[in-house]
């Protein structure tokens, strides 16, 4: 059963019987967050796309962990020119079994760059990440807004957790989300990518009634540093 921990913002560590995981690991600048980088223990770093507040500490961890990075293939790319041993690049509908689990990459509807001194440099699509770790199945959507091929995800997928982007303007708003829940159908949502700035500030407390009352997924609000343990379940 995995070990599902909220770290802030849109970063989640995924413990698993066969190794763990780090999702967007915003930490360093970040107000949100419960950990720095160098308590960072981890077997591979997933990256949904190129913005600081996601790929934000992945080169440090992977470099201290020597750990695999896991992204699209521009994206990889951006890292292996940085100096990280080991990159797996992936593109968007494509899986892969690793041995801490099985990913597969989900569109975005976002954008995916760096910018460093002014200068832009495109990083690839964006994406989300499906995983199977431990017979549970994960939804880490990134940054995107509501598209409609979720339904497509939720009728091929029993997803047990999805981790969704409530704060808008960059991002799916609350009301889009719970529109997302609809057509997932997870077990759990977690709400992420809130709060974090002032433009994206939101009530996930309500946001959380909402889907309660709405749909038939139960809704965890997390604080950073808040774990739960994704025990085997069915959807309603």
């Amino acid at each position: 059963m995995p070990l599902i921990t909220y770290h802030g913002h849109s970063c989640i560590t995924v413990k698993g019987s066969n190794g763990e995981i780090i999702i967007d690991p915003y930490l360093t600048g970040s107000k949100y967050t419960d950990i720095s980088p160098g308590e960072v223990d981890v077997d591979a770093v997933l990256i949904t796309h190129g913005h600081d507040d996601h790929l934000g500490d992945a080169l440090t961890i992977a470099s201290q962990c020597d750990a695999l990075v896991v992204a699209p293939m521009e994206l990889a790319s951006f890292c292996r020119n940085r100096g990280i041993r080991k990159t797996h690049s992936m593109q968007i509908g494509g899986s892969y079994q690793f041995d801490f689990g099985w990913v597969k990459l989900t569109q975005a509807l976002h954008g995916s760059c760096v910018i460093e001194n002014g200068r832009i440099e495109y990083t690839g699509n964006p994406c989300g990440f499906l995983l199977r770790i431990d017979d549970s199945m994960i939804y880490h959507a990134g940054d995107t807004g509501l598209f409609g091929d979720m339904k497509l995800l939720g009728d091929m997928y029993e997803i047990d957790a999805a981790f969704l982007p409530i704060g808008d303007n960059f991002t799916m708003g609350p009301e889009d989300a719970l529109v997302a829940v609809g057509l997932l159908r997870p077990r759990i949502v977690v709400p992420i990518h809130y709060n974090t700035f002032d433009v994206i500030s939101q009530d996930a407390d309500s946001f959380k009634k909402a889907v309660e009352e709405n749909t038939n997924s139960a809704c965890y609000v997390l604080e950073p540093g808040d774990s739960f343990e994704l025990t085997p379940g069915s959807r309603k």
